[in-house]
């Protein structure tokens, strides 16, 4: 005979799950609500949205919002700009890549569909650079460029020294002025946000950047152009950039909040460039024998479908996390939450939801 002792759910405190009644859903924040309570993908995003709503109405937390991926391209950006325009991110830690591409669109240029399976070596030869599904045209990279190189000509850098954020503030301004179309950098910008674009030099705006300043370095000898260069002399250019200058500035506005909050998506160098401030104040105290402030996010939401068991640090839990420093623990009032999706399904869903639910707490 079974030992087993069968037990009431309810009684023992389960969540009982619900059926999704469709027919009851009158909004985006309805259906989220509603998939929280079956299983799965569903009941992560509910849970995602729960989380992103108390860390919204949060009036003492300062969120970071990471990116990663092509999420510019994928035409996700308006989204973005909109959860900067409502103060929903308070900077915003991303790839360069994402930005440059990004920036495309700021000044009024296109992004097309093509078919994965089309020969990308005929795509190369149209100055066409393919991004999954959709193509990326090197004209419009070309146009950035020359806007890159506008704005460091006209723009004097704090002490005469960029950073990604100095740099991405420049341009913000200059979009502003331009009013070609929205854009994150723009958006950032006018809400005074941060901007920080950790690994710079993986992009075309640090490509950009450095062929900027060669171009410089090269004024003197412009009688040359057209004649055989040596790679050595043209490389020397170094162009005035101190990644440090993000990394002090970042910590600066980490420490003066009262409580932070992260929203990843994806995940890459963004995400632990923005997480590693906890232990970088730990090891900064220990090291230089200094009382600093304990830092630590106490809210986090994650959309990125990389496993856990891949060992990359896309994959890793908050709850790894956890045990190096970086977030406070669940059972001392850490909340957060992990939806193992392609964020450009769940994004739009998640946000049209969020969005919905603050504007009804604002009536």
């Amino acid at each position: 005979m079974s030992s087993r002792k069968l037990h009431d759910g309810r009684r023992d405190g389960l969540t009982p799950l619900e059926s999704l009644r469709l027919d009851s859903v009158k909004s985006f924040a309805d259906l989220v609500r509603a998939m929280g309570k079956t299983a799965f993908g569903g009941r992560q995003l509910g849970h995602a949205f729960d989380t992103l709503l108390t860390m919204a109405r949060d009036d003492e937390c300062r969120v970071v919002l990471t990116l990663s991926g092509a999420m510019t391209v994928a035409k996700q950006g308006s989204i973005v700009c909109e959860m900067i325009d409502r103060g929903l991110a308070d900077a915003v830690v991303a790839t360069g890549a994402l930005m440059a591409h990004g920036l495309t669109e700021s000044i009024g240029l296109t992004h097309y569909a093509v078919d994965p399976e089309t020969d990308d070596s005929a795509l190369f030869e149209k100055g066409y650079n393919r991004i999954y599904d959709t193509l990326e045209m090197e004209a419009n990279l070309n146009s950035v460029a020359e806007l890159v190189a506008d704005v460091l000509a006209a723009e004097d850098p704090p002490g005469g020294v960029w950073s990604s954020a100095s740099f991405c503030r420049a341009m913000g301004k200059r979009l502003d002025t331009l009013d070609e179309g929205p854009g994150i950098l723009r958006s950032a910008y006018r809400r005074g946000v941060p901007v920080f674009i950790p690994a710079f030099t993986d992009s075309e705006l640090g490509l950009d950047f450095a062929t900027w300043a060669m171009k410089a370095a090269m004024q003197p000898r412009a009688a040359e152009s057209g004649r055989a260069a040596d790679p050595q002399q043209v490389f020397s250019a170094i162009p005035p950039f101190n990644p440090f200058l993000d990394l002090q500035e970042y910590a600066r506005f980490a420490g003066g909040a009262k409580r932070l909050g992260i929203f990843t998506i994806g995940g890459g160098v963004p995400r632990n460039w923005a997480q590693q401030v906890a232990p970088f104040y730990d090891i900064t105290s220990d090291r230089l024998g200094i009382g600093l402030p304990e830092v630590r996010f106490q809210y986090g939401v994650r959309l990125c479908p990389e496993p856990v068991h891949w060992g990359g640090l896309s994959g890793c839990t908050y709850s790894e996390g956890v045990s190096w420093g970086k977030f406070v623990a669940p059972e001392d009032g850490g909340k957060y939450a992990e939806v193992a999706a392609d964020a450009t399904v769940v994004l739009p869903l998640l946000m049209k939801a969020l969005f919905e639910e603050l504007d009804r707490d604002s009536d």
